[in-house]
């Protein structure tokens, strides 16, 4: 299973790579990455504890807490797995990467675990949330940061962190 998976993640990135995408893609892309770097969440944050009603409190520390907690776990998890990133040429990215292991995407973690705990709080905001979350996610597969699989995994790490810290800032 996981060779079958390696394999399609390789043969996608190799068609992504060779991509010339437009320049409102590689704007979007190179924006959407470096938001989700932290800025973006961090501005969030203090956006919802000025404006954010009763529940400001309750909803940044969960978005922290499953950030937070998510950090941790992708760092341990990287140094297990030790997958290395796609180490093929991009033709037009040329970031580079904060380390040299890809599985999972800390960038997705963050971005899922953040967006989903404030959407709990304030479900209007649930499309410019997932909107946010997946263009962090979808410029670290286009960039050329990560694989496919390491940002599916990301957004599944995020979303179940997110409900967690959700569940225990409700519970108390």
């Amino acid at each position: 299973m996981l060779s079958f998976i390696s394999h399609r993640d390789h043969s996608l990135m190799r068609r992504v790579n060779r991509w010339p995408a437009p320049r409102w893609i590689r704007v979007w892309m190179i924006c959407a990455t470096r938001g989700g770097d932290g800025w973006l969440w961090y501005a969030l944050g203090c956006i919802i504890l000025l404006f954010g009603g009763s529940d400001r409190f309750r909803a940044t520390g969960a978005a922290a807490l499953a950030a937070g907690v998510g950090i941790a776990i992708f760092l341990k998890i990287k140094k297990a797995t030790g997958r290395k990133r796609p180490l093929e040429p991009h033709c037009w990215a040329t970031l580079l990467p904060p380390d040299q292991f890809s599985f999972p995407s800390g960038h997705t973690i963050t971005a899922f675990a953040v967006a989903i705990s404030l959407e709990t709080f304030y479900p209007d905001l649930i499309v410019g949330l997932l909107f946010c979350a997946l263009s962090v996610a979808a410029s670290r597969i286009l960039l050329g940061m990560h694989f496919l699989s390491d940002v599916v995994a990301g957004a599944a790490i995020g979303c179940l962190l997110a409900y967690g810290a959700t569940s225990l800032v409700h519970w108390l």
